[in-house]
């Protein structure tokens, strides 16, 4: 198996080198900082010139402003150094776990039929695990298998304005969004190198269900135009768009050597993807991510075996892995007929969601649950979760909301952190309609925060 030649950005907490900067913040707690520091805010203007100068994409700021007027938050979130090297602890502990034979076994054993079919090497890009991080609380809530927003929020880290000149000295090298972007076209050439394909990689198509209308549009526009300038050719496409034919998998005339599947079908049993779901059984293209890996990662239900000591003990799992696993993934049980009515009366401590849900969709806190909807829950396919609360990020007073909600995501490819955001949010779960809200900038609090 090739070695993992991605090159990871630089530490994090490496922004705070400089005396300036670790002066700054010397002492802070890192709740105070969240909810007292408005040094640093979005740049509207540095944003538009990003988008549209830099990265020569005419009409895109427009684009975002119509489309989606709330997926850049006002201000970034700062989390300790000492959370952001748990998480990826956390991640490397998960990947590890996965790739025991006992636990592929087991997950693969319930899933859809397409799950058992061997990707061919490709582990999957942009694995995204979300957190709930707070100075006493952590937490792994969930992990999806097609994360958005890791290309804005490479755009996003272009965009940020300092008060002043100390304050300045937070702000990550002005290299930072070139190195992500580095990253994330290494990793997709090392996915090509994984499906064990000699010849380069010329052709990506961007799919998803009529992407034009999609709400993270302008991200293919963005995916796109990186793939270009790193010499591949790429389209977006709705699967309708594409055919199968000799072998291989085409749009109109080009051939496509792999697909970046944005779908949340995700074991292809739409009719309109049945033309995708046969290329890639019949391994006519490289699809990632791919339906195996949404079943050993995405799945619900696999939390709660990630985070069952008898599971993990049976599988002969490091201790120190198990201890970080049981440490730090909210305990998690799927619902049955038998313990329905414990959860019903244990559900203000609770969250629960679909097994196989995603952008949190029919996901409720327990406080929060009616009777009808318990039935609907019951009747269905669900895990109930411990409540860890997420982290809070107040606003400065221009904006009307004083206090958002963030959790934070880890883009993640083959066990290592590519790069790490926050959501800012108001209500029961994450969204893009809260004002001052949407994907934030983290930056690491000095190695002291508590």
């Amino acid at each position: 198996m090739p070695k993992l030649v991605i090159p990871l950005p630089d530490n994090d907490a490496a922004f705070l080198s400089t005396a300036a900067a670790a002066a700054a913040l010397a002492g802070v707690p890192i709740e105070t900082l969240n909810s007292q520091c408005f040094c640093i805010s979005l740049d509207k203007d540095a944003l538009r010139e990003t988008l549209e100068s830099t990265l020569g994409q005419p009409g895109l700021f427009e684009l975002v402003q119509q489309r989606c007027p709330h997926l850049f938050a006002a201000h970034p979130v700062f989390i300790a150094p000492a959370h952001l090297d748990r998480m990826a602890q956390v991640v490397r502990a998960v990947e590890s776990v996965v790739a025991l034979p006992a636990y592929r076994e087991e997950v693969l054993a319930h899933s859809p039929a397409i799950a058992r079919h061997d990707p061919g090497g490709a582990k999957g890009v942009f694995f995204g695990y979300d957190f709930h991080v707070t100075q006493n609380n952590f937490g792994l809530i969930e992990i999806n298998t097609n994360a958005g927003g890791a290309m804005l929020n490479a755009v996003l880290s272009r965009a940020q304005h300092a008060c002043c000149p100390a304050i300045e000295q937070l702000l990550p090298p002005s290299r930072r969004a070139e190195v992500i972007e580095s990253s994330i076209s290494a990793m997709f050439r090392q996915e090509w190198s994984q499906y064990g394909r000699d010849k380069p990689l010329r052709s990506i198509a961007i799919v998803d269900e009529t992407p034009k209308q999609q709400y993270l549009y302008p991200e293919f526009l963005l995916f796109q135009q990186l793939f270009q300038r790193n010499g591949i050719e790429a389209v977006i496409v709705d699967p309708s768009e594409l055919s199968l034919r000799d072998g291989q998998l085409w749009h109109e005339q080009l051939a496509i050597d792999m697909v970046y599947n944005r779908l949340t079908d995700f074991s292809l049993e739409a009719v309109g993807n049945a033309t995708l779901r046969q290329a890639y059984l019949e391994r006519a293209t490289l699809l990632t991510p791919h339906p195996q890996a949404h079943a050993l990662y995405a799945d619900k239900r696999n939390l709660a075996l990630l985070c069952d000591a008898q599971r993990l003990n049976a599988w002969k799992v490091p201790q120190a892995t198990q201890d970080l696993l049981l440490t730090s993934i909210p305990h998690t049980e799927v619902i049955t007929a038998e313990n329905a009515e414990r959860l019903w009366q244990e559900r203000r401590g609770l969250f629960f969601k679909p097994c196989t849900g995603f952008g949190s969709r029919a996901a409720y806190r327990g406080d929060k649950l009616t009777q009808r909807v318990w039935q609907e829950i019951i009747a269905g396919s669900y895990v109930a979760q411990a409540l860890i609360l997420p982290g809070q990020r107040t606003l400065s007073a221009e904006t009307t909301v004083s206090v958002l909600k963030f959790d934070v995501r880890n883009y993640a490819y083959a066990g290592e952190v590519l790069s790490v955001a926050a959501r800012l949010y108001q209500g029961q779960t994450t969204n893009f309609r809260t004002l001052g809200g949407g994907f934030a900038p983290v930056y690491p609090g000095p190695q002291t925060a508590g």
